[in-house]
């Protein structure tokens, strides 16, 4: 197989699996770029969400003033390009990270870029979980932490896998669009070492490759917010 390989695809043969543009790298590089803002951005999406869900004039702890600070910030951080997001906050990333070349300083402008879009996500899922189930933990006494916790993320938890699962995939896109620019990954090897050295095999192989990660992280997604659906 490997010499069948090398004998049709020199250039991707020539990458090896190891090394810094080797392919094992470039996928490691993409997992966690995707994974790791994923985590980062996730976790602030999520407590934009839920903030602006309850701050919100009908939420169960309205606050004008924080519900504006919520809306505006998620607003314009999906408004900001992301290619442009990366050079504006380059020497963020630079004191953060120490430099801002390479995976581990993609994260910065991956996670800020992505959690915007997840926040407002978050948004939309919590907003359809029923008003009344709301309305009856409160007439239980039940605690504005008891209520987000056992009520928005246990009703609305579906949803929120389903979002997570739109997440991801956006992230997977933003990795490629960040090899272009010299994170890493497979988005580098398709720009950098695929197209800009004229090597079409590579450029499609690590093409392929970030679509078969997209199918996967889909496809997991929808059993699980199935799962999840039934489940409830």
């Amino acid at each position: 197989m490997l010499n069948w390989i090398q004998v049709h695809f020199p250039n991707i043969y020539a990458l090896g699996w190891t090394g810094d543009g080797g392919w094992g790298t470039a996928i490691f590089q993409t997992l966690y770029m995707t994974f790791g803002a994923a985590l980062i951005g996730g976790l602030l999406g999520l407590a934009f969400g839920i903030g602006i869900v309850l701050t919100a004039d009908d939420g169960i702890s309205p606050h004008p003033l924080a519900y504006q600070i919520f809306d505006k910030v998620i607003s314009i951080g999906r408004a900001i390009p992301f290619i442009i997001m990366v050079v504006i906050i380059s020497p963020v990333t630079q004191v953060l990270v120490g430099t801002t070349i390479g995976a581990t300083a993609a994260l910065v402008p991956l996670s800020l870029g992505v959690f915007p879009f997840f926040a407002r996500q978050v948004q939309v899922a919590l907003l359809d979980v029923a008003p009344g189930k709301v309305e009856a933990a409160r007439s239980f006494g039940a605690s504005n932490t008891d209520i987000i916790r056992e009520v928005y993320l246990r009703e609305g938890h579906s949803e929120l896998i389903r979002v997570s699962t739109v997440t991801l995939i956006s992230l997977v896109g933003l990795t490629a669009m960040a090899g272009a620019i010299g994170a890493g990954g497979l988005g580098t090897t398709a720009i950098v070492t695929g197209y800009q050295r004229f090597q079409p095999d590579v450029m499609w192989l690590a093409t392929i490759l970030v679509l078969l990660f997209i199918l996967i992280i889909q496809f997991v997604g929808d059993f699980l917010a199935r799962h999840q659906h039934h489940g409830s």
